[in-house]
């Protein structure tokens, strides 16, 4: 797809302000200002991808931060003081949440309804603002482009929803991922009454990302050398950084905003042939990208959304998640780091992870498949 003279300009700004960008270090975003008013948060998690963005955030507009979660995984070092509470919500175990008062809940890792509606028994009356984490995976036709919230939500098919528990959804995420959310997103309404925010996001990316799905793409345009890209590259594609997430959903508590938002990015239109230049405008080197059909691609077998992720083809079963409307969200005051921001931090994070982490990573098709592709797609088109 022949690049246009805007997308240039755009590009040539995009490398431009990558130069200029301090190596990622904390993850620690400073906030513009102070909150006109001090907020007591619980965030249930926090210590995963978006959540420490969250605190961070938090802390830096100067609110008091309770982190509630299993304990397993290490907290990064905060750069102010946060509580922390251990329990268990696959058990119920909730104790530690008992008898205290929040301004407002952040519902981070939650997937399937009994863990909203066991919290709902604990915090329901206890705290003023819930907001919840779900997914843009909740629409039951997601091949329509233009998708707001209103949309209609794929419906569940199992016997009994509050019986689901993270096994079995892990055990048919395909069938179940969806679903599942959409029925917590129901039970929050049902928990909290109107004091709620659902944000249903689409591809998070950037640092302390351990999908590596975008990752694959700045990791495999710095090595350079010859890039697949999957079809003629106009293809749309949403991705939102998990700092411009975490950072508004903050916001959302300080303003009492309650209602459902498509939190996907960015503010423009974006193809993959876009992304993947502005990628290389940032990563530098010598990447020559070679589009190679989507019918080619399915002959081959290849998985799309695996072997290639992020992309979708635009009139596909899932054509829909690169076209998603965030007007919702941009109204209620969602913004978006510029994506060479969001490349820089993200492969400053990456290549600061041991080499084994780097070595494999765990979306994206390997060299030698990609080799193959390529050599298979230039054998069919000068036969």
């Amino acid at each position: 797809m022949p690049t246009s003279r805007r997308t240039l300009l755009k590009l040539g700004a995009l490398a431009t302000a990558a130069a200029a960008l301090p190596s990622f270090a904390s993850g620690a975003t400073p906030a513009d200002t102070r909150a006109a008013r001090p907020l007591r948060l619980l965030i249930l998690g926090g210590t995963g991808f978006t959540g420490p963005a969250q605190v961070n955030y938090a802390l830096a507009r100067g609110h008091q931060v309770t982190l509630f979660n299993r304990g397993k995984r290490p907290s990064p070092e905060w750069p102010g003081e946060v509580e922390q509470l251990h329990g268990d919500r696959e058990t119920g175990d909730l104790k530690a949440l008992e008898g205290r008062e929040w301004d407002a809940c952040i519902d981070n890792p939650t997937s399937v309804p009994h863990w909203v509606r066991d919290a709902g028994q604990v915090l329901r009356g206890k705290v003023g603002h819930y907001l919840f984490i779900s997914t843009i995976s909740v629409y039951a036709d997601p091949s329509k482009p233009g998708i707001d919230e209103d949309h209609a939500l794929a419906p569940y098919a199992g016997k009994d929803a509050m019986a689901e528990t993270r096994a079995t959804l892990l055990a048919d995420v395909e069938h179940l991922y969806g679903p599942l959310k959409a029925l917590s997103e129901a039970e929050a309404w049902k928990q909290f009454g109107k004091a709620v925010s659902i944000v249903r996001p689409g591809y998070i990316v950037g640092p302390r990302d351990e999908s590596a799905r975008f990752t694959h793409w700045p990791h495999r345009i710095a090595a350079g050398g010859e890039v697949l890209v999957p079809g003629d590259g106009s293809d749309p594609v949403q991705i939102i950084d998990a700092r411009d997430l975490a950072e508004w959903m903050i916001r959302l508590a300080e303003n009492r905003s309650f209602g459902t938002f498509n939190a996907v990015g960015p503010d423009y239109s974006l193809s993959l042939q876009e992304c993947v230049h502005g990628i290389h405008a940032v990563t530098g080197g010598k990447a020559e990208f070679t589009n190679v059909p989507t019918s080619f691609l399915e002959q081959q077998k290849v998985e799309l959304g695996g072997e290639l992720p992020i992309w979708s083809p635009a009139t596909g079963e899932y054509g829909g998640f690169g076209q998603v409307s965030n007007a919702r969200a941009i109204a209620a005051g969602l913004t978006f780091r510029p994506l060479a921001t969001t490349v820089a931090d993200l492969l400053a994070w990456f290549r600061s992870q041991p080499a084994e982490r780097q070595a494999k990573l765990r979306a994206g098709m390997s060299r030698e498949r990609e080799a193959a592709l390529l050599a298979a797609w230039h054998a069919k088109t000068k036969a």
